[in-house]
C-alpha cells in the first residue's frame, strides 16, 4: 500500500494521470495480472523526472511499462508505482541520416514512419511488439539483427530522476535480451538510430515480407506476452517445448501455442496462475527430456501470496 501522503503527492503532480489500485490485466498484452498500487502516466520527460524524484523521496518501488509486452504480473498485483511511458512519443528524422524516438514510441509507429520517410535499416523490427524503451532494455531483435546493431545512443535518466546520461552503443552493454546500461533502475527516455535513405516502396516491401513471416509462424491472433523463454545456446526454446510434447497444452484459459511453442496465449479467461503453471510445466518437461534449464525471457513481477 502507498502511504496517504505519497498518494496525495502523486495526485498533486499528475492529477487524473495517476490511478490507484489499477488492474494490470488492462495494461499487459497477456491480459492477466492483479492490481498495481498506482499506475502513473507522466506527460513529458520533465514530469517523468519529477515523478521519479517523488517516488525516491517516499521510498516507493517503481516498475516501468511501455506497451505491456514481455511482462507477467502475478494475481496479487504489484507494490508501488507502475510508470507508463506511452506519452513520451516524439519521433523525428535527423541528419546523418538518423531517427530520434522517445521511449513511448510504438514499434508500429516507428515502422510506419520509416516507410513514409524512405529510411531503411530498422525493418527487422517490424512486428516485434512493444515500445522503444522496452526494445532498448531487452535488446530486442531477430536471429541475425538486434538493437545493438542500429542504436547510436540512448538518453537515460537515473532512478531518482536527478541524473540524465547519453550513452553511446558501446557504453550500453548490450547482451542477449539485456542492456547493462539500463539496469539498476535507470530508464530510457529516447534512442537515436542509424538509418540510410531508400525508396519508401523498397522499405515497405521488406517490412511486409517480415510481417508475413511473423504472421505465418507466431500466434498473433490471441493475447500473449511474446517469447516466454530465452533460447538456450545453440538451440530454440520453442523446439524443445514442442519436442517435449507440450504444443497445445492447456491450463485454465492459457495454452502453449500450437503455432509456436515458445508462446503462451490467453484463449479467454486465463489468469496469471494459469500462465505460471504452464511455464513451470514447460521447464520441468524440457529439463527431464534434455537436461536443459530454460530461462524465462518474460519478466515475472508482483507479490507472492502465502
Amino acid at each position: 500500500m502507498i502511504p496517504n501522503n505519497a498518494c496525495s503527492a502523486l495526485k498533486a503532480l499528475l492529477d487524473d494521470r495517476v490511478k490507484f489500485d489499477a488492474p494490470m490485466s488492462r495494461q499487459t498484452s497477456l491480459r492477466v495480472g492483479g492490481p498495481a498500487d498506482a499506475l502513473a502516466t507522466p506527460q513529458n520527460r520533465e514530469e517523468m523526472a519529477q515523478l521519479l524524484a517523488l517516488c525516491s523521496q517516499h521510498g516507493l518501488p517503481r516498475t516501468f511499462l511501455g506497451a505491456g509486452f514481455n511482462l507477467l504480473v502475478r494475481e496479487d498485483g504489484l507494490d508501488g508505482v507502475v510508470i507508463c511511458t506511452k506519452k513520451l512519443r516524439r519521433l523525428e528524422a535527423r541528419s546523418g541520416p538518423t531517427v530520434f524516438a522517445e521511449s513511448g514510441v510504438s514499434h508500429a509507429s516507428l515502422t510506419r514512419f520509416c516507410v513514409e520517410q524512405g529510411l531503411s535499416g530498422l525493418e527487422f523490427g517490424a512486428g516485434i511488439p512493444g515500445t522503444i524503451g522496452g526494445w532498448m532494455a531487452m535488446n530486442a531483435g531477430i536471429g541475425h539483427r538486434e538493437q545493438k546493431d542500429v542504436v547510436l545512443e540512448v538518453e537515460s535518466i537515473s532512478a531518482d530522476g536527478v541524473k540524465k546520461k547519453v550513452l553511446d552503443s558501446a557504453a550500453l552493454g548490450f547482451g542477449y535480451r539485456r542492456c547493462a546500461g539500463l539496469e539498476h533502475g535507470a530508464v530510457a527516455l529516447s534512442a537515436l538510430f542509424q538509418v540510410r535513405p531508400a525508396s519508401p516502396k523498397k522499405v515497405k516491401a521488406e517490412v511486409d515480407r517480415l510481417l508475413g513471416q511473423r504472421q505465418a509462424s507466431q500466434p498473433l491472433n490471441a493475447p500473449s506476452c511474446g517469447s516466454v523463454f530465452r533460447n538456450p545456446p545453440g538451440d530454440y526454446a520453442g523446439r524443445l517445448i514442442e519436442q517435449a510434447g507440450l504444443s497445445g497444452e492447456r491450463l485454465g484459459g492459457a495454452e502453449i501455442s500450437r503455432r509456436h511453442a515458445n508462446f503462451i496465449v490467453n484463449q479467454g479467461g486465463a489468469t496469471a496462475d494459469d500462465v505460471l503453471g504452464l511455464i513451470k510445466r514447460a521447464r520441468e518437461s524440457v529439463r527431464k527430456m534434455s537436461g536443459i534449464e530454460l530461462e524465462t525471457e518474460v519478466r515475472i513481477l508482483g507479490r507472492i501470496s502465502g
